[in-house]
């Protein structure tokens, strides 16, 4: 009797386990794998436009003789245009800025030095073989201050596209380097995101301001050709980035165990209670 007791018990116990491991988790081995990496690409190409940033600064303590010397100058700029073929929707004022200044920071009437008068003015110039005649001849009609010169590219939208798809074959090949060390396989792709990357410029502050960024390459592709020198003026080539993120599914990995069935729990529990019995 005693025995049979303890049999019955021991079968009770087998129960409870097969049932736990029936309603548990599967093991984190047969749970989806991931290797998230991230591509880099950049493409150099040569530039077929410059923006010239151009600042006037007038003053005097009469306001109205400030705005008329400083309007003088602008139109004289704008008349530049012209002259260099430029279409005049590509020549815009940007920032206009009118302070009255005084010594040692006081608003006393006797220290009051003027009026000053600034305007920003910038030019899409699409022929840079004339990029250096058109900033000495800007000077020359009263311009005193240079804000910026940027080299650019009319096709930007296709290089970008280009660099993207070059971040994504980047991307993959670099998934497939580091699975493979450890001896998996890259499946499909699970997530897919484009990362911000390039520069920015305003003109909203005084004088503007500019900020570019960074990141670092794992793939350059130079494109264009050489570029044009004119006098002392060498655009050399500007630089189109993207960057990418993606998941991959990893396949193939072992599982390192598994769990007994529950039906083979059953099976060692009967023969538990006949070699009882």
């Amino acid at each position: 009797m005693k025995a049979r007791i303890v049999s019955i018990v021991s079968v009770s116990l087998i129960l409870i386990l097969a049932l736990c491991a029936w309603t548990g988790k599967q093991p984190a081995s047969n749970e989806p794998r991931f290797i998230t990496v991230t591509g880099d690409a950049e493409v150099r190409v040569v530039p077929d436009e410059v923006l010239l940033t151009l600042g006037v600064e007038t003053w005097d303590k009469d306001l109205v003789v400030a705005k008329d010397q400083n309007d003088t100058i602008v139109n004289k700029v704008l008349g530049l245009a012209a002259d260099y073929d430029i279409d005049p929707q590509h020549v815009k004022t940007d920032y206009i800025n009118i302070e009255p200044r005084y010594r040692h920071g006081t608003y006393d009437e006797q220290d009051f030095i003027g009026f000053f008068v600034r305007k920003t003015i910038v030019i899409t110039l699409r022929d840079i073989s004339k990029f250096e005649d058109l900033l000495t001849s800007a000077l020359g009609v009263g311009v005193n201050y240079v804000q910026g010169i940027q080299f650019r590219t009319t096709q930007l939208r296709t290089y970008r596209d280009e660099a993207r798809a070059l971040a994504i074959k980047a991307a993959r090949e670099k998934a497939i380097a580091m699975a493979g060390e450890l001896g998996q396989e890259v499946g499909e792709p699970h997530v897919i995101r484009e990362d911000r990357s390039g520069w920015w410029s305003g003109y909203g502050a005084w004088w503007g301001s500019r900020w570019g960024g960074t990141m670092t390459q794992n793939v350059i592709q130079e494109l264009g050709g050489s570029s044009s020198t004119t006098d002392t003026v060498a655009p050399g080539q500007i630089s189109v980035q993207a960057r990418v993120t993606v998941n991959f599914q990893l396949e193939n990995y072992r599982v390192l165990r598994q769990s007994p069935s529950l039906s083979a729990l059953f099976r060692a529990g009967a023969r538990a209670h006949e070699f009882s019995s």
